[in-house]
């Protein structure tokens, strides 16, 4: 299903690549940006590959960062719905560091000063609701296909990231203006984000959020 709107924006990096910054940045530069906590609830109906709802909340926003925007399949869906988007693919140095910054902040968002557990995961009231006890879990696996005896497990973890950068590089690979791989650490970062979406450069800088991840 088409719509006919102005192109829309999609960070589809993973989960700590910056994307909290990229939206940031994005909403000081005018974009209505999609909140997050919506979109996340409705990772259940992106497992069945069920897009109609996700198409129907992207309608109200410009941009939109991290889950599901940032899983897999997620971007072909939404470059088939929305023709003449854009697309940002955020990465860190390495898998390894990007791994490293997830664990880092999954214990800090549950409270240990270790790597997780599922008991963790499981105990953890998302949004401070205790009624959605265990939803973090059950999001987990629902992304990584793990087990409970293989949460944070790092070799999964590594994998699934390269696999997904790899794989949104492959489906664009003939329409570069199309994507724009961006690290955020660079120090052209923004003025590259400007020209991409479309914005004049005065030389702003790049928002740093969650800077302890």
């Amino acid at each position: 299903m088409l719509f006919r709107c102005t192109p829309k924006i999609f960070c589809v990096g993973r989960n700590k690549t910056g994307t909290t910054s990229l939206g940031a940045a994005l909403r000081n530069l005018g974009f209505k940006v999609a909140p997050q906590a919506p979109a996340e609830l409705l990772t259940p109906e992106w497992a069945r590959r069920d897009f109609k709802p996700l198409i129907r909340f992207c309608r109200k926003y410009d941009a939109f960062q991290d889950a599901p925007f940032s899983l897999d399949f997620t971007y072909v869906a939404m470059d088939q719905a929305f023709p003449g988007s854009r697309f940002i693919l955020t990465e860190r140095d390495s898998a390894e560091v990007w791994y490293e910054s997830a664990v880092r902040f999954s214990a800090k968002l549950l409270g240990v000063e270790r790597v997780p557990t599922a008991e963790d995961l499981g105990n953890f009231e998302y949004c401070g609701q205790p009624e959605r006890k265990g939803e973090l879990l059950r999001r987990c696996q629902l992304v990584y296909g793990i087990t409970p005896d293989k949460v944070f497990d790092r070799d999964i973890y590594i994998a699934h990231y390269e696999n997904h950068n790899r794989s949104v590089r492959h489906y664009f690979r003939y329409r570069p203006d199309d994507l724009l791989i961006l690290n955020l650490k660079q120090p052209d970062a923004m003025e590259r984000l400007c020209r991409f979406v479309g914005r004049p450069y005065n030389g702003q800088k790049m928002p740093h959020e969650n800077k302890s991840c």
